[in-house]
């Protein structure tokens, strides 16, 4: 595929038209604003936003501000056993150590404060967006990310899949992937504390999704100064949301504060038709949160479909055969049905690791 810059800014130079998305509460900079009220009747609009909008949506105080207070000190416990041990937390698209990160947070989480995990992955908002976004049976992944005062910009990037390859690799792949691959993946942002727009949070490129050869382009100067002069950052309270289309052009701005420690829970959701970028127990986070979700006030299935794996395949299908249907049980609807029929702890626990070895292979 050939890059044009041209073509990208008659893309990309075009107003979001607010009455295109009568759920939203308004438009700013051409990023479409939504409130936590947000309704199933909206997942159409939210996936046409994703797909053919601006690409990018916030949602305002989508997150309790308690409960995002309750993770952020499980988040920061983290942080502070990862640099007693000597551990420092690595960035894609930004000097490594200058941030601190908390890889594989999902699961961490869940194991270590299975109480405020449930509390925290009970959000309709997330549910919906994701759901609008990748249908049924997608995969939560988790990554903490915390800009200290100082911290410099990351280089302006599209995200995982095509997005974590140099321009070689992606060229490898044909035209046709390059359009699929951000339907795979879910890129959002949850708010752990304000953000005011020195603080740095994401610069953004409203409608750069949707230029075709995109994955070739942000590897180009021309591209990267085009997005530096044209880009987008709004600031976010603690509990906002920014939820965004993989092949948006973005990346962390600088934190030219002296006093905020800009801490996000990056969250990547795939397709279960996907692969996800990290490995993550869903065995150990079942066998955590089921004795919580078994008398747990909110609800559980937001919690079981951000933790327990949604999709029947790949399987060994000598021992884990689809009997009585076209696909095994999977591992969030034996999850489901041990809550639907109240068993305990132990029966469910019998049970989920039988499904676990009858899918292992050998």
């Amino acid at each position: 595929m050939e890059t044009s810059i041209a073509d990208f800014r008659r893309l990309v130079e075009q107003t979001t038209d607010p009455a295109e998305y009568p759920h939203a509460t308004g438009v700013e900079r051409n990023v479409l604003i939504y409130d936590r009220t947000l309704r199933r009747a909206a997942r159409d609009e939210l996936a046409r936003a994703l797909r053919d909008g601006p690409g990018i949506v916030v949602i305002k105080g989508a997150f309790a501000t308690g409960v995002v207070d309750r993770a952020t000190a499980v988040f920061a416990a983290m942080i502070e056993e990862q640099k007693a041990a000597g551990v420092v937390g690595g960035d894609h698209f930004a000097k490594p150590g200058e941030n601190d990160r908390v890889w594989g947070a999902l699961d961490k989480f869940a194991v270590r404060d299975p109480q405020a995990f449930a509390a925290y992955y009970d959000n309709d908002v997330l549910a919906l967006v994701s759901d609008s976004w990748l249908g049924p049976g997608y995969q939560v992944t988790s990554q903490v990310n915390v800009v200290n005062p100082g911290g410099r910009a990351q280089v302006a990037h599209r995200d995982y899949h095509l997005g974590f390859m140099s321009r070689g690799q992606a060229e490898r792949y044909p035209a046709h992937t390059h359009l699929l691959t951000p339907a795979l993946t879910l890129q959002g942002a949850v708010a752990h504390v304000d953000m005011p727009v020195e603080s740095g949070p994401t610069l953004y490129l409203p409608h750069s999704q949707k230029y075709a050869p995109g994955y070739l382009a942000f590897h180009e100067p021309e591209f990267t100064a085009y997005f530096e002069g044209a880009y987008v950052q709004l600031p976010l309270e603690k509990g906002d949301a920014a939820f965004f289309n993989p092949a948006l052009f973005h990346g962390a701005g600088t934190n030219r504060t002296t006093n905020v420690r800009r801490m996000a829970n990056l969250l990547q959701i795939s397709s279960a038709f996907g692969r996800a970028m990290e490995t993550v127990d869903r065995l150990a986070m079942c066998r955590a949160l089921y004795p919580v979700l078994r008398s747990f006030p909110g609800t559980a299935d937001n919690v079981v479909a951000a933790c327990a794996e949604g999709y029947a395949f790949p399987t060994n299908l000598d021992r884990d055969q689809p009997l009585g249907g076209l696909a095994p049980q999977t591992q969030a609807e034996l999850m489901r049905q041990a809550l639907a029929e109240q068993w305990d702890v132990s029966q469910f626990e019998k049970a989920l690791l039988e499904q676990h070895e009858r899918r292992l292979a050998g």
